[in-house]
């Protein structure tokens, strides 16, 4: 049964997800505030119990279809309601995954698990934004709550000093993109999007202000990607942040920032899509070059992978620069559907990798070098399995989804007609090869330094299995999923 549609300034219904999430993170903090330290694992259920509010208000409200609420402020589609379940999902992986690496470093769960909440109901306003303004604010909340995050471990100055920087680095950011929107209002003089496209349309704007603006929309969306050459602080922080932080600033906030940058790019300011091309092949070609090059040098995992994480972000935006073509809309969509099915299958990844780092590590020591990996086949062959398939994913190797992710936006980059930019992402992968597969040959071929046995809960197995065998099976059939997100980006931009 449908929801009933209420008029469009008054329909709180469509915020019945972000609604049921913020009773959800309180419930959280109370709970913690009110129980003893020792009864952590209840605080553990009881955050991935109260996760099902907001996924069953989100599946709920999704068959109202494409509606606007609030005077064209929030947007509620089928994009939105796709990429909030991928981000509730994967805040409950993190969930699961993080418990013992918590406790084991006295990381006080219910802090911890109620700032990722926050930090979720954040992504959650921003995928739905469709204002200026709600955008920005749910870029605010969910970066505030990921910097207290980054900085829960106050004893380790590793992690202060990383803090620090995400904290700076990210105000400076929010700074670049609250400037750049600024600059689009005093252009069109509106904040919603559906106006900015009306005026753009029309011709009623000033455009050597809105482009000026757009500058600093394209380098506040690049510094939230964390594209270079406003990439500097993703290797300090993933490395310096304690995994659990690492793996939740890496996974969800990927979903997010795609969003962002469609609202931005893909709907408010499509019409001006020359004027961004440019811009985004410059930060795609540095960030798959760099990305890939520097990563090679690496000893740190959780350092590589960030600088992979840089490679992967080059992707995502080779997708966004196959949506500039001339007027061909439908074209465009298809385009940034590759790119969101990029980064949800990413952050698939992301989850597994960083869930075997968190995985591996134990009271006193934590599994971060590559060398930490020598023998793991012979410790755990399953383990050693999984993360070998997420090196592949990422390397790109059939039939992993990796490899399709990097088709599909391969194809609509190729059909823009870059082909040397299709030529040059697939040398840069073959670069990027090398470092994915010394991660391999380490845990098969090199004599394990490391013998203690590796405890893990059966939850957490039958979660980790969930995940590998989804990277397996979104490669051999990834029909669904891209239609979906295809579908998703069509709806948004209202093509039918």
């Amino acid at each position: 049964m449908a929801p009933a549609v209420l008029p469009q300034a008054f329909n709180l219904l469509a915020l019945l997800p972000e609604i049921a999430l913020l009773l959800a993170g309180c419930i959280v903090l109370l709970a913690d505030a009110t129980t003893k330290e020792s009864a952590g694992w209840q605080i553990d259920r009881l955050a991935l119990g109260v996760l099902l509010l907001p996924l069953a208000a989100t599946l709920y409200v999704a068959a109202d279809g494409h509606s606007y609420s609030f005077g064209d402020m929030y947007v509620s589609d089928l994009m939105a309601h796709t990429l909030k379940v991928c981000a509730i999902i994967a805040t409950g992986v993190v969930i699961i995954y993080s418990r013992q690496y918590a406790s084991d470093r006295a990381i006080r769960r219910g802090e911890l698990y109620s700032l990722a909440l926050f930090a979720l109901l954040g992504q959650m306003v921003m995928i739905s934004g469709s204002n200026l303004l709600v955008l920005y604010l749910g870029l605010e909340l969910m970066s505030l709550s990921l910097y207290a995050v980054a900085a829960l471990r106050r004893d380790v100055a590793a992690s202060s000093e990383a803090a620090m920087k995400y904290f700076v680095l990210g105000a400076l950011s929010s700074g670049f993109l609250l400037y750049g929107m600024s600059m689009v209002y005093g252009a069109t003089g509106s904040l919603n999007i559906p106006d900015i496209v009306q005026s753009i349309a029309f011709g009623r704007v000033s455009e050597s202000v809105l482009v000026f603006g757009l500058v600093f929309v394209v380098a506040g969306i690049a510094f939230k990607f964390g594209a270079v050459p406003f990439h500097m602080w993703i290797p300090d922080v993933y490395q310096g942040t304690a995994t659990v932080a690492t793996l939740l600033i890496a996974a969800g906030p990927k979903l997010a920032a795609f969003a962002l940058a469609f609202r931005l790019l893909g709907e408010a300011l499509m019409t001006v899509s020359g004027d961004w091309h440019q811009m985004l092949i410059v930060l795609a070609v540095l960030s798959l070059g760099l990305g890939n090059i520097v990563a090679i040098a690496q000893t740190n995992l959780k350092r590589m992978l960030a600088y992979s994480t840089i490679s992967q972000v080059g992707f995502v935006l080779l997708g966004m620069i196959g949506a500039h073509t001339g007027g061909d809309a439908a074209r465009s969509a298809d385009a940034f559907g590759s790119s969101m099915f990029y980064a949800i299958t990413n952050v698939l990844t992301t989850l597994g990798t960083f869930g075997l780092i968190q995985l591996l590590a134990r009271k006193g020591f934590e599994a971060e070098e590559i060398d930490d990996f020598k023998g793991l086949a012979r410790r755990s062959p399953w383990l050693a399995g999984i993360m070998m398939m997420m090196m592949f994913s990422l390397a790109g190797l059939p039939p992993l989804v990796g490899f399709y992710a990097k088709l599909v936006v391969l194809e609509s980059v190729i059909s823009v007609g870059l082909v040397w930019l299709a030529v040059y992402a697939v040398v840069m992968s073959l670069i990027g090869a090398y470092y994915y597969i010394r991660v391999i040959k380490v845990m098969y071929f090199d004599e394990a330094v490391d013998t203690s046995p590796i405890v893990v809960g059966n939850d957490v197995q039958a979660t980790m299995a969930v995940n590998g065998l989804l990277i397996l099976l979104l490669g051999i059939v990834p029909g669904p999923l891209v239609s979906l997100c295809a579908a998703s980006v069509r709806q948004a931009l209202q093509l039918g």
